[in-house]
């Protein structure tokens, strides 16, 4: 009875500490799969990619292995302690990956009982295959006694290769988890696809009863976000108008804003699209059918998924392929691969540029209040106004929203208030204000041209020039060379460059190095780099200054990153 007791406390010992590893793998693993998108291809590749981020995994699933072959007291131990030092891992991985958190969606909820489902297989599996090993199992009822033998009698009397056996087949199935929820995902997706054609063809029904309901599709490699916070301010003057909020710019996010956002009596949807495959945008334009649409943008982003900048373009003029006859398609004429691509469209569409032609932006300068710019008219009608905004792009971005606003009947003199009363989208070149020492929040997946109209706009101000940043991810192998590109950029600006994580910021580094030495001021920008961002933002408020100081956040890293 006292090896029963001993035995049996051992396997709690065990058991417990498995349970808690397993819990902490599969919710971690999880985030970054719904930060992938559900994706199974771009999942798997970030598992490639990071893979040394789970290396404590992939000795999970060597280690139980050994276990079930060499069975000892020694191997016990082993994974007694490998089962703590997965937590550990995974506790901090989960501290890392804390700002935007896992959303317990209905599908994260049959996701998490699908794999758990097949965790209970997979171990009904190993200990059957173990009882075949032992040569102990007769023909017939071989399941009673999988359960009743396997995991009772021989835990109870089997001593320490029993033991290490559970231990084992417990590391197997959290080792697994590494790839268990592209596995799940393949499992469940004819469910998936059901229910997701189902809520699919509920938000078409909805919008095919709403009526004359005036659809605008915005797309763009950035900027999207923000052109359509404005242009939903700027459009409810004189309509009542419904946005995707946030940044659902996916077709469920879009189905999810028809569902549970629109109401009767809806007059204008504005409809981001975001894409990153060929073929995105035009998923979104099958789903919604918009009647106008506005590309604010083209650039060298999300390039890991679309490989060639021809496919970046060609698939945000998806949108101009999908819109009516006689739909306006609304065009930024700042941006070069925008417009050297709009030739094919005029005469088939209602092509209006803006800022650089059509409805122009004239007179852009800084004041006090955030920024003062007048907008012409293809007419020639003029008018001026004040925004709390700061930055070119911003201009551009509330020029375009002007422009559209103004096509569908609203005066300009009308767009004055709300202009001046438009509010930055939170962490889009952002300005905090703290005595001398202003922020400016420019954290939001940052790409070459959003990362170059920062460090302009940061130019425009007179002080102590900061900037923190852990370098531009997802450009595919023109990453490097985007990266040191935006580090001779950011010498030519900055007094401080502070970076954030080794190794992937030695392109910026490198960059930074070779303008710095050359800056026509005679100035060094002074470059550290450090470990987490609180460090270098610690830092970088404890500079000595007299005067104003900026410090420009670009680009937060996301959490699967």
């Amino acid at each position: 009875m006292l090896k029963v007791a001993l035995i049996s406390i051992r396997i709690i010992i065990s058991f417990v500490p498995a349970v808690i590893a397993y819990r902490y793998v599969l919710v971690y693993n999880l985030h970054m799969f719904q930060l992938n998108g559900y994706k199974n291809g771009e999942h798997f590749a970030w598992v490639r990619r990071f893979i040394r981020r789970q290396w404590v995994l992939v000795a999970a699933v060597c280690i139980g292995i050994l276990d079930l072959l060499l069975p000892c007291a020694v191997c016990d131990w082993i994974t007694l302690l490998w089962f703590l030092l997965v937590i550990a891992v995974y506790q901090a991985l989960g501290r890392m990956a804390a700002r935007k958190p896992l959303v317990y969606t209905a599908r994260v909820k049959r996701l998490i009982a699908t794999v758990i489902v097949l965790d209970v297989v997979l171990a009904c599996v190993l200990a059957l295959a173990w009882e075949k090993s032992e040569g102990v199992m007769a023909a017939g009822s071989a399941g009673g006694r999988v359960f009743g033998r396997a995991f009772f009698l021989r835990f109870f009397y089997g001593g320490y290769g029993t033991i290490t056996r559970l231990d084992g087949m417990l590391m197997i199935i959290i080792g697994l988890k590494i790839v268990s929820c592209i596995i799940g995902n393949l499992a469940v997706s004819p469910i998936e696809k059901g229910v997701n054609a189902h809520f699919i063809n509920d938000a078409k029904r909805r919008l095919r009863d709403a009526g004359d309901m005036t659809i605008i599709g915005v797309t763009g490699s950035y900027g999207k976000t923000s052109v359509k916070h404005y242009l939903g301010e700027l459009l409810a003057v004189k309509y009542n108008v419904l946005i995707t909020p946030e940044s659902y710019n996916t077709p469920m996010g879009v189905v999810r804003t028809v569902r549970e956002h629109m109401k009767p009596g809806t007059e204008v949807f504005v409809c981001e699209m975001g894409a990153r495959h060929v073929g995105d945008i035009k998923e979104l334009c099958d789903l919604v059918h918009p009647d106008h649409g506005i590309i604010t943008s083209i650039g060298p982003q999300h390039l890991e998924t679309f490989f060639t900048m021809e496919n970046v373009v060609s698939t945000k003029y998806e949108l101009a392929d999908a819109l009516p006859k006689g739909g306006m398609l609304f065009l930024n004429w700042d941006n070069d691969l925008v417009r050297d691509n709009a030739g094919k469209y005029e005469g088939i569409r209602n092509v209006i540029p803006y800022y650089g032609a059509g409805y122009r932006a004239d007179n852009v300068r800084l004041t006090p209040q955030g920024t003062a710019f007048e907008v012409v008219t293809p007419d020639g009608e003029r008018e001026a106004y004040v925004t709390s905004l700061i930055g070119a792009h911003n201009i551009v971005n509330v020029t375009g929203a002007i422009a559209v606003a103004h096509s569908m009947g609203i005066a300009l003199k009308d767009l004055k208030i709300p202009v001046r009363r438009l509010h930055g989208v939170p962490h889009r070149l952002e300005l905090k204000r703290n005595g001398r020492l202003n922020v400016i929040d420019d954290a939001y997946n940052s790409n070459p041209a959003g990362s170059k109209a920062a460090l302009d706009t940061l130019a425009m101000f007179d002080g102590l020039k900061v900037m923190i940043t852990p370098g531009m991810v997802e450009l595919g192998d023109k990453e490097e060379e985007y990266n040191r590109e935006f580090g001779r950029h950011a010498a030519e600006v900055v007094d401080h460059l502070l970076l954030v994580g080794h190794g992937r910021t030695d392109a910026i580094r490198a960059g930074a190095e070779g303008a710095s030495d050359g800056r026509q001021d005679g100035a060094r920008c002074m470059i550290r780099t450090f470990d987490h961002f609180e460090e270098a933002f610690a830092f970088a408020s404890q500079i000595p200054h007299d005067g104003e100081k900026y410090v420009l956040l670009e680009n937060d890293l996301p959490d699967n990153y």
